[in-house]
């Protein structure tokens, strides 16, 4: 799809900051830190736990979005001897900085993640920890969580180990940046092995039967002029640094698994009524699905800037819905899941490489430094590993409908006052029980909200009434019939 871009006049931005401050009071989101909290970080941040091991001339590098400051992982790596690649990847150690049980540790119970709000970003830890003293600055010592992660020369795991050490990263880049050089031919040594390891992970991916969707997603950024609301789909650069976050997580997963004690993220695999169902999407928008080409294949032949694909890769996210976490320990009678893989990874895979962002991955890797050290887990975070699953699924709840609402509220306020405006739009879904209703995405603003075709409106007690269908995948012209700030609701009519 399109990823044009639409600036909010300055003053409109205003007034959404005004209106994103009450949906964070609507929505009891704390902003503010409890005196203790602030207290205790000051004290962490001054006096954190430091590992025995020195890994500070190792020379890591960072690969964020610019302006970020809570860098979680740093990487570096090489050629071994003999053939293959080494990863190092260090992880922030949030543990050498949070007392369990103390001010800082229940506060991150309570918050769970960081919410991300177009005005202001609402963090899991204190900034003078996750910002700062933690984070994995260039130029600044940092207790980390340091993974070796050794692969052939297809990429394949031959062994992961993982220390505490302290590290310091060297440079800073992002993504485009790292594209860039690898593009140009300008891409040093270390640039050069991440898309190399990252492509092989990708073919490792394809090998498993795994498959990452390419669907572009809507972005509200603020800018010096205003809010931006654009699409945005995942560059190469992205991919191959999800790649080796991606190889950690499945290395970590293993180890606990192991280990019989652990906290893993699980995705079921979709039920066969689900791909009978795209394959009736499909063939609604002539993409070619041969019946022996496996689904992953063909997700990856799919060009997400075509109309048609965009729309069936976003009848694809379907298959995602069930992720979730599990805990285990079967010391204590707690099982492994039966089924402990990731479907769309085609392996068990642990969240762990964002503990300065996400609760859980604290405790995955406590248990996995453990392990890999050959010591018994912490009291504090075995007794803890049964209660995580139900607060992420919480804080995961909360996180998407914040950034639901704050994508509504921005949609409305770009097109208020336009009521009765035409649009060029492609339907992205159909209700299949009111096949006169549906979602399309806009071509120009950015802009994804529900649509009706003539009549649907009063056939919606009917199987379909005098509505006609909308056509799946199909460009079509739309109008704005509703844009209200206050409730954060658009709608359009099929002209």
């Amino acid at each position: 799809m399109p990823r044009r871009k639409l600036r909010v006049k300055a003053a409109d931005s205003a007034r959404i900051n005004t209106e994103l401050t009450e949906l964070r009071s609507r929505l009891e989101i704390h902003t503010e830190w409890p005196e203790p909290v602030l207290a205790e970080a000051e004290e962490a941040a001054e006096r954190p736990r430091l590992p025995e091991d020195d890994a500070t001339e190792l020379p890591l590098f960072t690969v964020d979005p610019p302006g970020s400051r809570d860098l979680d992982q740093a990487m570096h790596l090489t050629h071994r001897a003999g053939g293959g690649y080494r990863v190092y990847y260090a992880i922030a150690d949030v543990a050498a900085f949070v007392r369990p049980g103390g001010a800082i540790d229940a506060e991150a119970r309570r918050r769970v993640e960081t919410l991300y709000f177009p005005d202001h970003r609402v963090p899991l830890h204190p900034t003078r920890i996750s910002e700062d003293a933690a984070s994995l600055l260039p130029g600044e010592p940092r207790p980390a969580l340091l993974w070796q992660l050794d692969l052939d020369a297809d990429g394949a795991v031959v062994l992961a180990d993982l220390r505490r050490a302290l590290v310091r990263s060297h440079r800073r880049l992002d993504y485009a940046a790292v594209e860039r050089a690898v593009e140009l031919g300008g891409a040093d040594e270390q640039l050069a092995l991440l898309a190399t390891v990252g492509r092989l992970r990708e073919e490792q991916e394809r090998a498993r039967g795994g498959i990452s969707l390419p669907v572009p997603e809507q972005e509200v950024e603020e800018t010096l002029h205003g809010y931006v609301l654009g699409y945005r789909a995942p560059g190469p650069a992205d991919g191959w640094n999800a790649q080796i976050s991606l190889l950690t997580g499945m290395a970590a997963a293993e180890l606990m698994l192991d280990a019989g004690v652990g906290l893993l993220r699980t995705l079921p695999a979709a039920p066969a009524a689900a791909y009978e169902r795209l394959r009736r999407i499909a063939a609604a928008l002539d993409v070619d699905w041969p019946q022996a080409l496996p689904y992953p294949e063909l997700i990856r032949s799919l060009d997400p800037d075509v109309p048609l694909n965009a729309a069936f890769l976003n009848a694809c996210t379907g298959l995602l819905r069930g992720a979730g976490y599990h805990a285990f320990d079967e010391s204590c009678g707690l099982p492994a899941p039966a089924e402990p893989g990731h479907a769309a990874l085609a392996a068990p895979y642990a969240h762990c490489t964002a503990p300065l962002r996400r609760l859980g991955d604290r405790f995955a890797l406590e248990v996995c430094a453990a392990v890999a050290a050959g010591e018994d887990v912490p009291d504090w975070a075995r007794e803890a590993l049964p209660s995580v699953p139900e607060l992420m699924a919480g804080g995961d709840r909360r996180a998407a409908e914040v950034e639901r609402l704050c994508v509504d509220l921005v949609e409305a306020e770009l097109l208020a006052g336009r009521e009765g405006e035409d649009f060029s739009a492609v339907v992205v879904d159909v209700d299949e029980k009111r096949p006169g209703s549906g979602t399309v995405q806009l071509r120009d603003p950015a802009v994804r909200a529900r649509c009706e075709s003539p009549g649907a409106g009063a056939a919606a007690g009917a199987t379909g009434g005098a509505a006609g269908p909308l056509p799946l995948g199909r460009v079509i012209d739309v109008r704005l019939t509703k844009a209200d700030p206050a409730t954060r609701t658009v709608r359009f009519a099929a002209v």
